[in-house]
């Protein structure tokens, strides 16, 4: 299983491509795509996106479900989900406290 991930062209945060080829800014929003087809469908959206100029670097990423949450496979897409690692009160790591 994977999602379609990029950065935010005006602001550089990371981002998932979501239902209505939205881009979401958290990975439990992606939209999942199984098998070559539909993650080459995802890629060419992405691609799109980034002629666009509304995201850059698009790719594809492992992700597994565990209780119905996307949780990414490697180390560095847990990182690029979570936010910074050296402070902890930026990025979507305080957004997830704030809130």
């Amino acid at each position: 299983m994977k999602v379609i991930t990029a950065n935010r062209l005006l602001n550089g945060d990371v981002v998932w491509l979501g239902e209505n080829d939205a881009w979401v800014e958290r990975v439990t929003l992606a939209r999942t795509f199984e098998g070559k087809e539909a993650v080459a469908e995802g890629l060419e959206i992405g691609a799109n996106a980034e002629r666009n100029q509304e995201v850059v670097g698009v790719y594809e990423m492992d992700v597994t479900v565990e209780d119905g949450v996307i949780i990414p496979v490697r180390l560095r897409e847990r990182i690029r989900a979570a936010g910074p690692t050296t402070h902890p009160n930026f990025g979507k790591q305080a957004q997830a406290v704030s809130a």
